[in-house]
């Protein structure tokens, strides 16, 4: 139920993506201004992993998910009856504020997970999550196809309600031992911030992944339109060889507990590289295309589940705050990166968004390589320091 909760609120961050084009249609704007929805709502989303998800370590878990839902809920009803582009973009970013519940509930589930198993039950999970986020784009252009681009947003608002209603019921109530209030908490992520390199490399190692990713996905749509004469229906068949990278969630986790998670990250950020480099030389191609968005999935995926099992276990106290550190690093790289995709693709077509994805992906591996405190053994420490028990 954490998996299926995890993937269809993640999935409304990119339910835009393959949608752009008929965005840009309906508001009368460019292909250029259109990618900002993209970026608006990774933005929202990081302002709500830097501002909310903290809660998680302070509010009782079951009530926060199920309000956040209803106000994930509100905001999708919003933007799909968005009159205006500017009020459309105001609500892209209230969507991504609050659908921070699905990185609520990856925590929760390493709390609930046996320690022996907390890389593979958290894989598990994250496997819903990264299906969420394969899949949406799948679904969105399905249902535009059918129905038109704004329905995928009622569907989605109904969806939310639905599962705050399921979740309500069977989430077991869960008080987090702090309580010197909000103000120090947010104080103690920065604390995390300061005094743990391995964080601090992790975060970034995936926020450069996760750039890589963003720049594909962002600009795939324009070149399977342009280039290749797609349709909104075969974008959405195209999308789901994405799907396929969900599978890396159960093997990365496996390799975590194996205690191979620091080799295995650096032959992910390699994999990337050379596939964002394999689509720039090969866009010619549908199955290149579909065999470099597969590969560049799995190495997204595989390199997330080994991060997130290694960084759990550094402080068993503070996991809502040391994902906020991970996951606002990682979605603020991702909105900078679709940021500069539309800039680049604008000008220099599909090729300068490969050039953007593999160089961001070689600037992970860099981290990787020269970070020697990340390859330092990892102990579980379950209280931490005083700072952080507050």
């Amino acid at each position: 139920m954490l998996a299926l909760a995890c993937g269809l609120t993640v999935a409304n961050l990119y339910y835009s993506q393959p949608l752009l084009d008929l965005i840009a249609d309906a508001f009368g704007v460019s292909q250029g201004a259109a990618t900002i929805v993209v970026t608006l709502t990774q933005i929202g989303y990081a302002l709500g992993l830097l501002f909310l998800l903290p809660l998680g370590d302070l509010a009782e878990n079951r009530k926060l998910t199920t309000r956040l839902l209803a106000g994930t809920a509100t905001a999708l009803l919003l933007a799909a009856v968005s009159p205006a582009y500017s009020l459309f973009l105001v609500v892209s970013v209230l969507v991504g504020v609050t659908s921070v519940v699905a990185q609520i509930l990856v925590p929760l589930a390493a709390h609930l997970a046996p320690e022996d198993q907390r890389g593979a039950l958290v894989g598990k999970v994250m496997g819903g999550l990264l299906l969420g986020i394969l899949l949406a784009r799948t679904v969105s252009s399905f249902v535009a196809d059918l129905f038109g681009w704004r329905a995928i947003y009622f569907i989605s608002a109904a969806l939310m309600v639905g599962l705050a209603v399921v979740l309500r019921r069977m989430i077991p109530v869960r008080q987090p031992s702090h309580t010197a209030g909000y103000g120090s908490l947010l104080r103690t992520v920065w604390d995390l911030v300061r005094t743990e390199p391995t964080l601090r490399r992790r975060a970034l190692c995936q926020g450069l992944l996760f750039g890589a990713f963003s720049a594909f996905w962002t600009a795939i749509a324009y070149e399977l339109i342009g280039e290749h004469g797609f349709g909104q229906a075969q974008i959405a068949i195209f999308a789901l060889v994405g799907a396929g990278g969900a599978t890396a969630a159960p093997l990365a986790g496996k390799l975590a507990d194996r205690g191979y998670g620091v080799p295995a990250s650096g032959g992910a950020l390699l994999l990337a590289a050379l596939m964002a480099g394999l689509a720039a030389v090969g866009h010619g191609s549908i199955v290149v295309l579909a065999v470099a968005g597969f590969l560049l999935d799995f190495a997204v995926q595989a390199h997330q589940v080994m991060s997130q099992h290694e960084i759990y276990a550094l402080r068993a106290d503070a996991r809502a705050r040391i994902n906020t550190v991970f996951m606002t690093t990682v979605f603020t790289c991702g909105a900078l990166s679709s940021a500069a995709t539309g800039l680049l693709h604008h000008r220099y077509g599909w090729t300068g968004a490969c050039v953007l994805a593999a160089g961001v992906s070689l600037a992970g591996l860099a981290v990787w390589a020269f970070g020697p405190s990340l390859h330092a053994k990892v102990a579980l420490r379950p209280e931490g320091p005083p700072s952080l028990r507050r």
